[in-house]
């Protein structure tokens, strides 16, 4: 990995009734940043806060009800903000919900934003969290989850078309669960459907490919080789065929489907039917076949050539916030993991439950305790000089 790119950083963190947090205001003096403490003292609540300043749900998906610090019966406003040096310039960037709110707002420099999209100018965020240790398990939900969190980091429009596809989907099915069979309305939604599904997939495909390829000129340096491919029918027609014929295909393959989708409660046909396949190279082995420690080097492997593919398309390095990433991974790994996070520009923050397995980057990060709500420096790490 090249060093000579502009990198994201992270310079400060606020917090008000987040999670376990009642109130945090910390400032980041590293690129690296390691966060250890014991298990439940808020190290990955940490890191869900960072990643709701990026748009979309952050790591765990969550509601926005369960975002708040509980205190009784009493609902609690919440609010998260950090303090961002980047290729364009500083900006403050702030989230948060009114008490009893589910739905949250964002705001840029101190002045609200029509959409999350005006946020993707200013901040890339990717991250690997032990929930993702399943991936190869569960379902294709969880698979084209991920994907697409990787297709918007490079491309930040794919969630428009990803969330007008699934609104439209939602709509059709109600309408057929209902038993209304208003024709127009029905072949506007499916018109959306199609259309939309076809943009999201051609990203789905571009994305795979060119992480592919990064996997297996190996830019991950010591960390496995890998391919991606797309289980998805869209996917294998615009392998063979102009993108307006698959989208006329699809848009007359809903209509076809009604009474067959009206019974079977949804849509059989559309975006939300991809699934993502990966293999172990170069012996191909599906990663779902593959041992703990290979699945996790594999999604290490993603998560570090996504962050180069960011890097060469929108001109600045990604942060990165990897939860206990330590975890299945030996000795080697771990220092090839931590010789690639040298190497590359990105600031990252690691956690973990101990300090000792990241003492190789005691001369380059800045090391904190996670206590119950608060961090403070950790005694045996103190800030080296220079960074």
């Amino acid at each position: 990995m090249t060093a000579d790119l502009s990198a994201l950083r992270l310079t400060r963190l606020l917090l008000q009734n987040f999670r376990s947090y009642t109130a945090l205001d910390q400032s980041f003096s590293a690129r690296l940043l390691v966060i250890a403490g014991r298990n439940g003292v808020g190290k990955t609540n940490l890191l869900e806060a960072i990643s709701l300043l990026a748009p979309g749900r952050g790591l765990r998906a969550a509601r926005g009800s369960e975002l708040p610090r509980q205190e009784g019966e009493t609902a609690l406003s919440w609010a998260a903000a950090g303090h961002f040096e980047g290729p364009a310039g500083l900006a403050v960037v702030g989230t948060g919900a009114g008490a009893g709110q589910d739905r949250r707002s964002f705001r840029l420099d101190g002045a609200p934003i029509r959409n999350q999209a005006e946020l993707s100018r200013h901040l890339a965020i990717l991250w690997l969290t032990p929930q993702m240790d399943r991936l190869f398990q569960e379902s294709a939900s969880g698979r084209r989850r991920f994907l697409d969190r990787l297709v918007w980091s490079l491309e930040p429009s794919h969630a428009r078309d990803v969330t007008a596809h699934d609104a439209a989907m939602s709509q059709r099915n109600r309408l057929l669960a209902e038993g209304r069979r208003d024709a127009a309305w029905l072949a506007a939604l499916e018109d959306s459907m199609a259309r939309h599904a076809v943009a999201a997939v051609a990203r789905r495909r571009a994305t795979t490919s060119r992480l592919t390829d990064a996997l297996v000129s190996g830019v991950a340096g010591a960390f496995p080789a890998a391919r991606l491919d797309l289980a998805c029918p869209i996917a294998s027609a615009m392998a063979e065929r102009p993108a307006l014929e698959v989208e006329e295909a699809l848009r007359a393959g809903l209509a076809a489907d009604r009474v067959r989708d009206a019974a079977a409660g949804g849509a059989r046909q559309g975006a939300h039917r991809t699934d993502l396949r990966l293999a172990l190279l170069p012996q191909d082995i599906p990663a779902e076949l593959c041992s703990t420690g290979e699945q996790k080097a594999l999604l290490v492997s993603i998560v570090l050539a996504q962050a180069a593919l960011v890097a060469g398309h929108r001109g600045f390095a990604p942060l990165l916030l990897l939860d206990e990433v330590a975890a299945h991974l030996d000795p080697q790994r771990r220092g090839a993991l931590f010789e690639a996070l040298s190497d590359f520009p990105a600031q990252c923050f690691l956690t973990g439950t101990e300090f000792p397995p990241f003492t190789a980057l005691k001369d380059q990060a800045q090391f904190l305790e996670a206590v119950p709500g608060s961090l403070r420096p950790a005694a045996d790490f103190p800030v080296p000089a220079g960074i």
